[in-house]
């Protein structure tokens, strides 16, 4: 009798709708996503709320009950027409509009005893020259915003400081559809850039940085 193989799993989240919307992509290619096998791995997709308390609380729980060896988080960046492959997370809320519960913080630390940022660990550039290669819109970005993205890519990194065994990341999608991309695109991109995430060990050394 054959023994069912059992593989690592890789926990992808996205949050639910927020600012009055009916949908959020980060969620729908999340969910798209859920029971996929992609690099070995296979991923769980878990839905976080878009409040700065609770949001940490559901992703930390998630980490608990699934035991990764990656994580990768999804958000929506409205105003970007690519894929955001998260460099940098740092350690401030500074919300323009309040979160789902009403929560408004500003200029207040994640972590009051954490340090100014924390880098991704995914090879962010190795997975842009994949999604490029295969025609997805992608760049690397150096913010995170300073909303409940920031906050999940920070309170992440905070997480698992001390887990030298699970690397983790954060990725922004545009918004799904006419005037963003293709959902279809945005998982399809996702699943490009989780399998590169999942295989590659030592990153591509090549230009992505910003001008401004």
């Amino acid at each position: 009798m054959k023994r069912a193989t059992v593989r690592p799993t890789l926990l992808l989240t996205g949050f639910d709708p927020f600012d009055g919307a009916k949908s959020n992509p980060s969620w729908d290619a999340a969910s798209a996503l859920d029971g996929r096998i992609v690099g070995g791995h296979r991923i769980v997709a878990r839905q976080l709320p878009t409040e700065f308390d609770a949001s940490l609380r559901a992703l930390r729980a998630a980490i608990r009950e699934t035991a990764p060896s990656l994580v990768v988080c999804l958000g929506l960046a409205g105003g970007r027409k690519e894929l955001s492959l998260e460099r940098v997370a740092i350690n401030i809320d500074d919300a323009r509009i309040p979160d789902n519960a009403g929560a408004q913080p500003v200029d207040a630390k994640i972590a009051a005893r954490g340090p100014a940022a924390y880098f991704s660990t995914l090879p962010i550039k190795a997975m842009l020259a994949a999604l490029r290669k295969h025609g997805i819109p992608a760049q690397v970005s150096q913010t995170a915003g300073t909303y409940v993205c920031n906050h999940v890519f920070y309170g992440l990194m905070h997480a698992l400081r001390n887990k030298r065994d699970v690397r983790g990341g954060f990725i922004h999608v545009p918004n799904a559809g006419r005037g963003g991309m293709p959902l279809e695109d945005i998982a399809e991109g996702l699943r490009i850039a989780l399998r590169v995430a999942a295989t590659t060990n030592e990153d591509a050394r090549i230009a992505a940085g910003a001008e401004d």
